[in-house]
């Protein structure tokens, strides 16, 4: 065989090996990563109402309270317990009463001598026991469970909206930081052709030296100011993302028509009494009102229907004789019966007063707190209104303070370049120009903000997304 066939046979394992493991390495490789996800403003909400994981705690919390409401409805259901037991021990008996007690085993038959024998016993039945009637105890016990869903169910709302509400303020600020950014860059691109004009000036020895560092410094500055809000935007963008419940800070947003002209007009007006918060200071004062409904049906008798079949086992004779072996492990003499009982706890009125007084009073409590919950919300609401409506007086003036900072500008240019005027005039009008386009960049995102604020201080934020969703219209 020749030489190179004798080489090639040798090193085919190793290539196959080679293309296997790769080919095993690309299939477990993880997969790349899909990029940052972007986000529209109804999108993000969702979102965040979908993965945060404060809100699935509250929607756990409304599950294990309708597990309460099912445990209270069990206790309409009868009772059929069970019972066995085998033992080794004595038969010794003395004349004689005990109180109840727990600790010494109880000791049944005759008083015979006593001796050391042991033998088995054993002992087994079943205790049916149904309650029929309650005096409405049991209703009231699945009243508060219920109200316990209810305030659970509440509090996932209140929880919903507050969710809801940092994702939109943590969209806007992002969506603010970046039209500072896109200022910013413009602010620069202007002070790099400001300052190459300079220095054409200053080398044609039309302008002083002076000027040429001062361009420097403002050129430098507005690339400062390009840096940090760019920065401003990367920590907007990680608030973002945390307000969503993303673990990554790769998130990225649309705009859509909040960058254009706001409504007119804010979304009706609800009742207070409907703000999530309200509702669920009010299933709190329910809550506390089931709480004292079942003290006013404590104080009644219990009525229970009883049967039971027994049987029991001995390995002693009845004149204190050992039978011997196993006798004794299963239950020899059987008795069955069935009985009406009738239970009143006499002294417990006291009790259950006191515990009346204490509830009554709670309840007032929750009344009062229900009522503060309602002025909270009325403030909120007329605070609200008064930004949107200071927000909206700005947006109305931003255009023209940006149109005349613009003239301002060109002809501040055109002086200094003409030796009309100096170099810090012409800072000044840039400065003017900066600050009037991040004035105007923000004043129609600022009415929007604070639509959102009005829509979230009433407690609905849905008539203010269909709004940013169709633009107002």
């Amino acid at each position: 065989m020749p030489r190179r066939t004798t080489y090639r046979l040798l090193i085919l394992p190793f290539a196959l090996s080679a293309i296997l493991l790769a080919t095993v390495e690309l299939n477990s490789a993880p997969p790349q990563d899909a990029g940052p996800k972007t986000f529209t403003l109804e999108e993000a909400v969702n979102y965040a109402l979908s993965h945060y994981p404060a809100v699935e705690a509250e929607r756990d919390k409304v599950e294990a309270a309708r597990g309460v409401v099912d445990y209270a409805r069990t206790h309409y259901l009868p009772r059929l317990d069970s019972l066995y037991q085998a033992n080794r021990a004595t038969s010794n008996n003395v004349m004689g009463i005990m109180m109840p007690q727990s600790v010494v085993p109880s000791v049944r038959g005759p008083v015979l001598p006593s001796s050391s024998d042991t033998a088995w016993g054993s002992i087994g039945g079943l205790l049916f026991s149904w309650q029929p009637y309650a005096f409405g105890y049991r209703h009231a016990e699945v009243n508060r469970a219920r109200a316990g869903v209810d305030q659970a169910s509440s509090n996932l709302e209140v929880t919903r909206l507050s969710v809801a509400t940092r994702a939109v303020n943590a969209f806007f600020n992002l969506l603010a930081a970046e039209q500072g950014v896109i200022v910013a860059d413009s602010n620069v691109k202007r002070w790099e052709v400001v300052n190459k004009s300079v220095h054409d000036l200053v080398d044609q020895e039309l302008r002083p030296g002076a000027d040429a560092s001062r361009a420097d410094a403002q050129l430098a500055q507005a690339q400062i100011q390009l840096i940090q809000a760019q920065q401003e935007v990367a920590v907007n963008r990680a608030a973002l993302a945390d307000a969503l419940g993303l673990d990554s800070g790769a998130v990225e947003i649309s705009a859509g028509p909040l960058l254009g002209p706001p409504p007119q007009t804010a979304p009706p007006k609800p009742s207070p009494a409907s703000h999530p918060a309200a509702v669920a200071q009010q299933n709190t004062v329910r809550e506390a009102q089931a709480e004292l409904q079942i003290l006013r049906h404590s104080y009644y008798p219990g009525v229970y229907v009883q049967s039971f079949v027994s049987g029991i086992g001995s390995g002693f004779s009845p004149d204190g004789t050992l039978k011997g072996g196993a006798n004794g492990l299963g239950p020899g003499t059987e008795n069955y019966g069935a009985a009406l009982t009738v239970t009143f706890p006499v002294f417990n009125i006291f009790g259950i007063r006191a515990q009346e007084k204490t509830a009554k009073a709670n309840v007032q409590a929750q009344r009062n707190y229900y009522r503060q919950t309602l002025l909270g919300i009325n403030d909120q609401v007329e605070q609200a209104q008064a930004m949107l409506e200071g927000a909206r007086r700005v947006a109305e003036k931003t255009p023209v303070e940006l149109n005349a900072a613009r003239n301002g500008e060109v002809q501040s240019r055109t002086r200094y370049q003409a030796g009309l005027t100096t170099i810090v005039e012409l800072a000044e009008a840039e400065d003017l120009l900066q600050q009037a386009e991040i004035n105007d960049a923000l004043a129609r995102l600022a009415v929007w903000h604070n639509l959102a604020n009005l829509a979230a201080a009433e407690g609905n934020l849905d008539p203010f997304l269909q709004l940013a969703r169709t633009g107002g219209h």
